[in-house]
């Protein structure tokens, strides 16, 4: 595959991309224009579907995820099923038409970290959790729409919150 000019940053980062089973992986994608439209709840829902599809087919289990006006977090635990790029292109490739109605779109690829050990993902439970609130979409005492937490990890991250709002001192 050849790079496209001007592209040599994000092609190496796919360079080393690794994609392994049973491993954890924060990711994100981003809207191509900065600005607003996936809190739409019509959206969010269609968001959620596509990504439950690739559960049900046995590709990924999403633990946790937020949907924010311009991005998506998801943090993924990859089946053998598909590696983890193809997974995110039909993730995404399905969303084009709902985005396309709405004047949005993609940006090109997406940011991937993988998760080095189960420790590593208690701060990205907190990080998708608080980003609604510390990009002020909600007050505290509001839940944000966009976000999803497994019901398994809910068990143990729910009891941590306040009533499923942060604690205050999550956001000094």
């Amino acid at each position: 595959m050849e790079d496209k000019p001007g592209k040599s940053g994000y092609a190496m980062l796919r360079r080393f991309r690794e994609s392994k089973p049973g491993q954890g992986y924060f990711l994100t994608t981003n809207l191509a224009q900065r600005g607003r439209g996936l809190e739409e709840s019509a959206l969010i829902g269609s968001i959620r579907r596509e990504w439950e599809k690739l559960e049900a087919d046995g590709s990924w289990l999403i633990r946790t995820s937020v949907v924010m006006p311009d991005h998506v977090h998801l943090l993924a635990i990859l089946n053998e099923r598909r590696p983890l790029e193809e997974c995110m292109r039909l993730f995404k490739g399905r969303l084009v038409g709902d985005l396309r109605r709405r004047n949005l779109g993609w940006q090109e690829g997406f940011y991937e970290h993988r998760m080095r050990c189960a420790a590593d993902m208690a701060p990205v439970f907190h990080y998708v959790y608080l980003n609604p609130y510390r990009a002020k979409l909600v007050s505290e005492n509001q839940t944000w729409p966009g976000y999803y937490c497994s019901a398994e990890d809910w068990k143990w991250f729910g009891a941590m919150t306040d009533e499923a709002v942060p604690q205050p001192e999550w956001l000094k």
